[in-house]
């Protein structure tokens, strides 16, 4: 991209178009399922995700087009009953059987008790089970690819993170002497730990050069501002390309921020990864959990 914001400060930014991937299972989302469907061997899918998941839309589009049967276990029972909102209907219409549970139940999903009690009420005990937002072990070793395509290409490799297993992946492909940077879309400061934690599980260690910058949240997820809106809108309008706003246009506006600040020196090639696109229909895009 030629943007005045980053060559009056002697950067190159390129961005790595990975919400072309695939036309419905949209940039890490398509890396990170399509290990997991491997590793199903034909079973039921099971996932988890809030009223507008896009891995929960992303999972219902891979069922219908591989003739796989999807459970959705959505946060929120006070939920159920209600019209379905764009990204719930579209799961729907594609074959996604939704299941509601409490909010308390859903955060305790991690203790073993707790999702055995789920996948009995949601009748799928012998389902495969995907978590939320994708990232395992089989997801992160999926998005090692994307690593891969990139080396050499840049110096600093740049994505906007949720649960971190895009950017574990990331940063495993890359070469030597190549950065992943990874902006958190969420507060909190627990990314880190998560992000260490799933290379651990995928590779035996931490792997790669990686980093977070945790300042660019805009108070949280699925939280935007009039100001990150502006900002998207005006890239949009400089180089014709769509901006999700929960997660690429934070990632965006970081790197602008860091090329004003001086953090990337002069001569850097900064690449960042778009994982995601508006969805047509109105409902949220966020592709980088």
């Amino acid at each position: 991209m030629r943007d005045d914001r980053f060559s009056r400060h002697g950067v190159r930014l390129l961005l790595k178009r990975d919400d072309l991937i695939h036309p419905e299972l949209i940039g890490n989302k398509w890396r990170k399922l399509v290990p997991n469907i491997e590793a199903a061997r034909g079973r039921a899918l099971v996932t988890f995700g809030g009223a507008y998941s896009n891995h929960l839309r992303a999972t219902a589009a891979a069922g219908r087009l591989l003739g796989l049967p999807t459970v959705g276990v959505v946060r929120g029972d006070e939920l159920a009953g209600r019209p379905l909102n764009p990204s719930l209907a579209r799961c729907a219409a594609d074959g996604m059987r939704l299941h509601f549970v409490a909010r308390s139940a859903y955060r305790r999903k991690g203790e073993p008790e707790t999702l055995a009690a789920i996948l009995r009420a949601a009748h799928a005990e012998s389902a495969y089970v995907v978590p939320e937002g994708g990232s395992n072990a089989e997801a992160v070793r999926g998005c090692v690819a994307l690593g891969e395509e990139l080396r050499d290409r840049a110096e600093v490799v740049a994505v906007a993170c949720g649960t971190g297993g895009t950017l574990a992946g990331l940063a495993a492909g890359l070469a030597p002497g190549q950065r992943a940077l990874g902006v958190p879309v969420l507060k909190g400061g627990f990314l880190e730990a998560e992000v260490r934690a799933l290379q651990e599980r995928a590779f035996g260690a931490r792997t790669g050069d990686w980093g977070l910058e945790e300042r660019f949240h805009f108070g949280g997820y699925a939280r935007t501002t009039p100001e990150l809106d502006a900002f998207a809108a005006d890239f949009e309008d400089r180089h014709g390309v769509p901006v999700e706003r929960l997660y690429v246009a934070k990632l965006l506006y970081a790197l602008t921020a860091l090329a004003e600040e001086g953090a990337l020196p002069r001569g850097t090639t900064v690449a960042a990864v778009v994982t995601g696109r508006p969805f047509p229909d109105g409902g949220l895009q966020a592709t980088s959990r």
